[in-house]
């Protein structure tokens, strides 16, 4: 299997997302953004993509070596968050390809339950107090 495409989508008034394909048409979904910077970080995700066409998406630490070690000035918040987006795309594909979720591929699970929470997003103050009720209602306990 091979890394054959990738599509970044910018999502207002936020995100970005990545979708990576594979010649085996198997595909993989990331969230490589940081709140506010989704075109800097889609252009960091291109760059980084660029090296990993036509290899394998199963060999994802050597992937996140190539991405990470790939220049002289390493880490910071764009970076990061572009490789974060890959990683997640990649673990999607190869949790896909063995039909195995995640979490049993990197070891299984370690609790039983977790805690989630909704969040309202910062679209006005009306529209969150909308959304508190609505997902109070839908018996959401926690909230952001």
């Amino acid at each position: 299997m091979k890394i054959e495409s990738f599509q970044t989508y910018i999502v207002p008034p936020r995100w970005l997302f990545l979708k990576i394909e594979t010649d085996e048409g198997i595909s993989g979904w990331g969230e490589p953004v940081i709140e506010g910077k989704a075109a800097t970080v889609e252009t960091a995700v291109h760059e980084l993509m660029s090296q990993l066409i036509g290899s394998d998406p199963f060999r994802i630490e050597d992937a996140w070596e190539k991405m990470y070690r790939a220049g002289f000035y390493r880490g910071g918040p764009i970076l990061m968050s572009a490789i974060a987006g890959i990683d997640q795309a990649l673990w999607d594909i190869k949790g896909k390809a063995f039909k195995a979720p995640i979490y049993q591929l990197m070891g299984g699970a370690v609790r039983n339950s977790i805690k989630v929470y909704s969040w309202v997003g910062a679209i006005g103050r009306a529209m969150s107090v909308r959304q508190l009720w609505n997902e109070k209602k839908l018996g959401s306990l926690l909230l952001k």
